[in-house]
């Protein structure tokens, strides 16, 4: 494992409680340190809550080591990095693990955010890189993306995915593409929200009341969008703009840009769209007795007036999403429900939720909101009335 930070010693962490001989690697000395101890200490954490027993505890950490240096990782079969999202850095580690490792050695990307085939771009033999894409923390998200490069080998991907299983996790094959599965079927979450927010619909409040309730999200938008700061979300939206060839469905918010002007980035400056003081945010939300997620319109009257405005388009959104990635094959559609279940503790994923709006009826609302508003609702081509992609 290459990097020593937290999804570095995390991964790591996973992976020799899956059974495996595991090397911690880092090139800051201090860094390397305090992520063996960290690795150490959340295995100690994990036993006492009972998540693993004291005896699995005490055999991952034996098969656990730091390595000083990248030689020490030469006869390692697979390697994993979780260094910073440069892609120059990745590029030059690459090269350098290509060749410290031998010929056979699986090299694996964290990335979330960059191409595995560009960070594959100066290694000798790249049939052997693949993307091995976890979620924060790693030790309790049991998401992982497989991802498959241009030239990614079928072995070094299977090998790849049965790590994943035995590391307990469920592993998803990804196609190279922005976001890969899960971040971007996430896309429409937040910006069509942000999109009614600036209509007028209703308030940042209503909305998150109505995706909590109606939807059955444990988070809504905009107190996701606060956790993990404006500055941070809206870094993502421009990448995904541009990465995507700026389609006008992925164009970052106007709202978003000025909140960040402001310095209101979200919880971690006191203010984001909610105000961060002594007390929470928000009150609790009541006990309606709703079967969430619904778009029965007399349940969605009980939350709020403007809650049938709001959902049948989050929802018309996703769909679409979803149906773009399906067309462009970027993974299945069992395995995007899946990326979105259990990635983001989505109530359901996006092929089940297009089931409950219907695929006639989310393009039947596209269509509308295409006329009046512009290419952001451009329908998906498979988006059809029989709700096949």
């Amino acid at each position: 494992m290459v990097g020593a930070g937290t999804m570095g010693a995390g991964i790591a962490q996973i992976a020799a409680l899956g059974g495996y001989e595991t090397r911690l690697h880092d090139p800051i000395p201090a860094a390397l340190e305090a992520g063996v101890e960290r690795l150490r200490a959340a295995l100690a954490k994990g036993a006492q809550k009972g998540l693993w027993s004291e005896a699995e505890a005490e055999r991952a950490g034996d098969r656990t080591g730091a390595a000083a240096n990248l030689v020490d990782l030469a006869e390692c079969d697979l390697v994993i990095e979780a260094a910073p999202e440069d892609l120059a850095v990745k590029r030059e580690l690459f090269a350098a693990l290509a060749d410290t490792c031998g010929a056979g050695a699986i090299l694996a990307s964290n990335t979330s955010s960059l191409q595995v085939t560009a960070i594959a771009a100066e290694v000798p033999e790249p049939e052997r890189v693949v993307g091995m894409h976890f979620f924060n923390p790693p030790a309790l998200m049991k998401l992982v993306e497989v991802v498959a490069a241009e030239r990614s080998s079928d072995a070094a991907l299977d090998a790849t995915t049965e790590v994943g299983r035995r590391m307990g996790r469920t592993p998803i094959r990804a196609k190279d593409s922005p976001g890969f599965i899960a971040n971007r079927l996430a896309r429409p979450f937040g910006l069509e929200s942000l999109r009614m927010l600036a209509e007028g619909i209703a308030d940042a409040a209503t909305i998150d009341r109505v995706v909590r309730l109606g939807g059955g999200f444990r988070m809504g938008p905009f107190e996701l969008i606060d956790l993990i700061g404006l500055d941070v979300n809206l870094g993502v939206a421009r990448s995904f703009y541009s990465q995507g060839g700026e389609p006008e469905r992925w164009r970052p918010s106007p709202i978003q840009e000025r909140l960040v002007g402001e310095g209101r980035l979200g919880r971690k400056s006191g203010r984001g769209f909610y105000e961060y003081g002594d007390g929470p945010h928000r009150e609790p939300d009541p006990e309606l007795g709703i079967d969430a997620p619904t778009l029965d319109p007399v349940a969605l009257a009980r939350i709020d007036p403007a809650a049938e405005a709001i959902l049948p388009r989050l929802f018309a959104q996703i769909a679409n999403e979803a149906a773009f990635a399906c067309e462009e094959q970027v993974g299945s559609p069992e395995d995007m429900d899946t990326a979105m279940r259990l990635g983001f503790n989505w109530p359901r994923g996006p092929i089940e939720l297009t089931e409950l709006i219907g695929a006639e009826r989310a393009g039947a609302l596209l269509a509308e909101l295409q006329a009046n508003q512009g290419d952001a609702y451009r329908p998906a081509p498979g988006l059809t009335a029989t709700g096949r992609y």
